[in-house]
């Protein structure tokens, strides 16, 4: 083969391998290219509609008469009718429809109240509804206040003690047409349970010690099966033989993470070691460590901050003496799901009372609520975000509208007088609670959300 042949084939090797080298990165170049640049999106949203649920009547269950032990000295267990409440109600579309629930352990006495607020087209009225009972007898004394209430498939009751001298009743109130099946699990030292059938329409009792005992701090889980049930706890205390005191304390839906107490109330001790307020708390499940942060109506800064290791599943009780007398936010959180009430006392003897405080929700749309008769009343606000509320409150009985500002962070009030049903709105969320005070007699009432108003949802066929 020539010279020459032998360098045409070369070059022309020479050639494809340039030629090919060149594709190659031009490929990389591409893919490169392709990879940075931006590539169409294929969306595909799936079907969907936003819809309103038709909604539901309004029904608040009240609790009726006051109940008293003891009175028959040949039947200590059984219970008497000891007082008739008296019953606040209202509503935006006008009184709502009441209608009683037997007591068959009390057939003569003033039975629990269903209030119905009915729907008229897809609109529901907001209703509310509040009892409150004064009595002074030998063995009972004092006032007492609880607001008309939700039934529950569970619940809890954060309070009551077994100690002597205490008389502490549960009632379990179904409002349904179908019977209840209603277990009753006691957190403390000595656990235990029971299981109580509650027929339709009707409300049962059993005294706390009947299922407590061996727990001096008890909290009580309300577990319902069949139909829901109103769960509250009526206390009484007799001191050296004198009526120290009477209370009606309401129960809460479930733990919480975060809890704000409004319309505490602290009063003047009678002596160092007196503890006229003390904080009952319960992580279930799991322990915790709980911030408790006290603020003083009108003040910026915290009266008190402190944080409490709370054992799993076992209830414990802190002190909040040492407070100057006044009215105060007291804010309960930790990095887990808590129940918890306060317990506060004007004094240790005769002409005292108490009153356990519950945690009061968060409200940022239009309730109403009602304030029952018995000694001055006032509505308290407390404004625990970071922006100003400006409160607006409008009888329902009619009269001019009223507003306060509640600056972020403080605590507030005005007076409201009893017997009265008001409508309140706010431009940031707040909580609130009507507080009751008078010689012998206080109760703090939790404002709690109306339930009337649906929400539309989305629906994804």
């Amino acid at each position: 083969m020539s010279s020459g042949t032998r360098a045409f084939r070369v070059a022309a090797t020479g050639a494809r391998v340039i030629t090919g080298v060149a594709v190659i990165a031009a490929c990389v170049v591409g893919v490169a290219t392709a990879v940075h640049a931006p590539w169409p999106v294929v969306e595909h949203d799936p079907a969907q509609v936003e819809v309103t649920p038709v909604p539901g009547d309004s029904t608040l269950v009240c609790n009726g008469d006051l109940r008293a032990l003891g009175r028959d000295s040949s039947a200590p267990l059984d219970m008497l009718s000891a007082a008739s409440p008296t019953l606040t109600t209202g509503g935006t579309g006008g009184d709502p429809a009441a209608e009683g629930l037997a007591m068959t352990d009390l057939p003569d006495a003033g039975g629990p109240q269903v209030l119905t607020g009915a729907v008229d087209g897809r609109s529901v009225p907001l209703i509310a509804g509040a009892e409150s009972v004064t009595i002074a007898a030998d063995d009972l004394a004092g006032y007492a206040a609880l607001p008309c209430g939700v039934p529950r498939l569970e619940s809890w009751l954060v309070g009551g003690s077994i100690d002597t001298g205490t008389e502490d009743i549960v009632t379990l109130t179904n409002a349904a047409d179908v019977p209840s099946t209603v277990t009753l699990s006691v957190y403390g030292p000595a656990r235990s349970t029971r299981t109580v059938i509650v027929p339709a329409r009707s409300q049962a009792a059993l005294p706390l010690t009947s299922f407590a005992t061996g727990n001096d701090v008890p909290v009580v889980k309300v577990s319902a099966v069949g139909a829901p049930v109103r769960a509250a706890l009526q206390s009484s205390l007799v001191r050296v033989l004198d009526p120290a005191g009477i209370d009606l304390q309401d129960s809460v839906a479930g733990p919480q993470q975060k809890l704000v107490f409004t319309g505490v109330q602290a009063f003047a001790a009678s002596g160092d070691d007196a503890e006229m307020a003390v904080l009952r708390v319960l992580s279930p499940g799991v322990a915790a460590r709980v911030q408790v942060t006290v603020r003083a109506e009108g003040a910026t800064g915290a009266a008190d901050a402190f944080t409490v290791p709370v054992e799993a599943d076992l209830p414990s009780q802190v002190s909040l003496s040492g407070l100057e007398p006044g009215q105060y936010t007291v804010e309960v959180e930790s990095d887990v799901p808590l129940v918890a009430a306060i317990r506060q006392q004007d004094g240790f003897g005769l002409d005292s009372d108490f009153a356990w405080v519950m945690p009061s929700p968060e409200l940022d749309v239009d309730v109403v609520f009602a304030v029952p008769a018995g000694p001055d009343a006032r509505l308290q606000l407390a404004n625990t975000s970071d922006r100003d509320a400006t409160v607006t409150l409008e009888s329902l009985d009619g009269g001019q509208p009223q507003e306060i500002v509640i600056p972020a962070g403080r605590t507030g009030g005005l007076e409201v007088p009893g017997r009265t049903n008001y409508r309140m709105q706010t431009t940031a969320p707040v909580h609130a609670a009507v507080t009751l005070t008078g010689p012998g007699a206080i109760a703090v009432l939790p404002v709690q959300a109306s339930g009337a108003g649906e929400k539309p949802i989305t629906v994804y066929p």
